[in-house]
């Protein structure tokens, strides 16, 4: 992955074999690109690379991160769970997840005609962070699929490592595991996943 940010603008993040290509999702929208990225740096946050991409920051917090998708670009919120949302524009970035947290775009217009709204909105997420201000932790109960926990189980050693890993990750197997349809698919994913889940890593982490 990049630890440059201009990287990301004219090569992409990385991620894949399409880096530094015409193929790459950054260059699909790299009109918008520019006109998003010249939105946050006017918010007068810090900015640097996480986990392959522009990540923008204040008062030591990560405010919103920048994406490019085959689809669409879009910005995401970090602590979407504070943000208001006053316009109704805020979407999730999937059906499992929490809160709506990104803007989505297709255009460098519609970065352009929604600019003040962002820098609102970034405003808004800066103000908590000098603030100190996060969102109230809420647990929730995991419900682990049947075959998962038979699997734990009967091996020490994984369900260990499991009940360590954050409640991210935790869901993250039972979000793969269930999207299986038959047992036995069940049973092979749990296998697959074992040396992932004893070194620590959620479902999706290489």
């Amino acid at each position: 992955m990049i630890t440059n940010i201009s990287d990301y603008f004219s090569q992409g993040c990385g991620r894949c074999d399409r880096f530094g290509t015409p193929d790459c999702a950054t260059r699909l929208w790299a009109e918008g690109l520019a006109a998003l990225r010249a939105v946050c740096v006017a918010a007068g946050m810090e900015e640097t690379v996480r986990w392959g991409h522009p990540c923008y920051r204040h008062a030591d917090r990560n405010i919103a991160l920048i994406g490019a998708l085959r689809g669409d670009f879009r910005l995401v919120f970090m602590n979407a769970a504070l943000m208001k949302d006053p316009e109704g524009v805020l979407e999730r970035q999937g059906p499992n997840t929490r809160h709506a947290d990104m803007l989505r775009f297709t255009s460098a217009a519609q970065v352009q005609a929604l600019a003040g709204t962002i820098q609102a909105y970034l405003q808004e997420a800066i103000g908590y962070a000098e603030a100190g201000i996060k969102a109230p932790k809420v647990a929730t109960a995991i419900e682990l699929p049947d075959e998962l926990a038979e699997a734990l189980d009967a091996d020490v050693a994984l369900a260990e490592a499991f009940h360590g890993l954050t409640p991210g990750r935790q869901r993250s197997y039972v979000i793969a595991l269930s999207s299986a349809k038959k047992p036995e698919t069940r049973v092979a994913r749990v296998a697959s996943y074992r040396e992932r889940i004893l070194a620590g890593r959620g479902a999706q982490e290489r």
